[in-house]
């Protein structure tokens, strides 16, 4: 670890977007570490994800950690507070929105995390020692706080540099522009390309409006699925659009404490692909029968099958999470594409439990056909290969 020497660097004067982009640096490389990190990991566990190497483990995770503190102290340590700072000031000038008491939340978080790493950078332990691996452990929590919600701070610090929207309509020509957007959509002739959500909470999207076999990229305020939208502006193409718009904030999450860097030990599981070659290499009833218990197998280690509804499950959650009204007709029709799981799950199952009841074997004269042949002898000429097509095999006269 490299301990601060001296006074910290003025940062005063430093733009918010700089103190933005000294974020966004350590999200990169706490980005890289972790790839780095899961690759590691990946080869000291077996073809179902069980950890057989516990010692490369831990020296995976060590370099992690020594790694991510590196990073922090090279990329963000000078400008933690400065950056707070700044948010804080954005913060305080938006107008009132759902999200800001959770984005004040966050912000106060970082800060604690902040403190705790600032103090162990001052008194860094013995380099390569015992103490040094528990300093860099402890401090991995508040290290992947940054990486996961820096990019809070960072959009409320570009807030103070950013452009301030106004509305480039009047109330006549939005009037106008919105009545041929409507009209477009129920041509099926209004393409939504973008959505992001604006500092005061309200969604925008990017659309292209066709009429007369022109088209308009058109900003809309509103649900697009619902009456009551609008049509804030028109741009000759989505460079322009996004120079005028007000600047995306960063997007929700499904849950509240998930994170990137400290994703949950996956369950051991079977592919589908090795249930099928065990089906394939099986000589029994009972052979496939297992096979097929093992895919809609439930629990810890559970099966492909009951995977996929969750799969299908949790992407409901995700579509109802959006709150438009296209994600919540998503959202009912993956419910019910679950539930047509659970019931394909059930009878695969059943027909499983059949099929182990058989007590069969497949019949002998399925001959395997060996895959390596007899090689001819070593003494013997090999083969004349047959003429080409075409040709006429020519004789040696004596």
């Amino acid at each position: 670890m490299t301990a601060s020497n001296g006074p910290a660097p003025d940062t005063s004067a430093q733009a918010p977007s700089e103190l933005a982009n000294a974020a966004r640096n350590f999200r990169l490389r706490m980005a890289v570490i972790d790839c780095e990190t899961e690759a590691a990991l990946d080869a000291t566990r077996d073809r179902y994800g069980r950890t057989v190497h516990v010692g490369a483990e831990a020296a995976a995770r060590t370099h992690r950690d020594t790694a991510a503190v590196e990073a922090y102290s090279t990329h963000l340590a000078p400008h933690a507070e400065a950056l707070l700072t700044a948010a804080r000031l954005a913060l305080d000038e938006l107008p009132p929105a759902r999200h800001l008491l959770g984005w004040r939340t966050v912000l106060d978080a970082l800060a604690t995390s902040a403190a705790e790493i600032r103090r162990a950078l001052d008194r860094p332990a013995a380099p390569g020692s015992r103490d040094e691996r528990a300093q860099h452990a402890a401090l991995w929590p508040h290290l992947t706080a940054w990486a996961d919600h820096g990019p809070i701070p960072s959009n409320l610090a570009d807030q103070l540099d950013g452009q301030h929207h106004k509305a480039p309509l009047t109330a006549e020509e939005q009037q106008m522009w919105t009545e041929m957007a409507q009209a477009a959509q129920r041509r099926g002739e209004l393409e939504l390309t973008e959505s992001w959500y604006a500092a005061d909470g309200q969604p925008i999207t990017l659309a292209y409006l066709v009429e007369d076999d022109a088209s308009t990229v058109v900003a809309l305020r509103g649900d697009p699925g619902l009456p009551g939208w609008q049509v804030i502006g028109h741009y000759a193409h989505e460079l322009e659009a996004g120079k005028a718009l007000p600047a995306p904030v960063p997007p929700g999450v499904l849950r509240a404490d998930i994170s990137r860097f400290n994703r949950p030990v996956s369950a051991p599981e079977l592919s589908v692909q090795d249930l099928i070659r065990d089906v394939v290499e099986g000589r029994s009833a009972g052979d496939a029968a297992n096979a097929l218990l093992g895919a809609v197998q439930r629990g810890f280690v559970a099966g492909p099958m009951v995977r996929l509804q969750e799969l299908l499950e949790t992407s409901s959650q995700f579509a109802t999470a959006l709150e438009t009204a296209k994600g919540h007709q998503i959202a009912a029709r993956l419910s019910v594409l679950g539930r047509q799981i659970e019931f394909l799950t059930i009878e695969v199952e059943q027909a499983a439990e059949e099929l182990g009841a058989t007590v069969a074997v497949l019949p002998p004269h399925r001959t395997p056909v060996p895959r390596v042949r007899a090689r001819p002898a070593v003494d013997a000429a090999p083969p004349t290969p047959p003429p080409l097509p075409g040709t006429t095999a020519r004789h040696r006269h004596a």
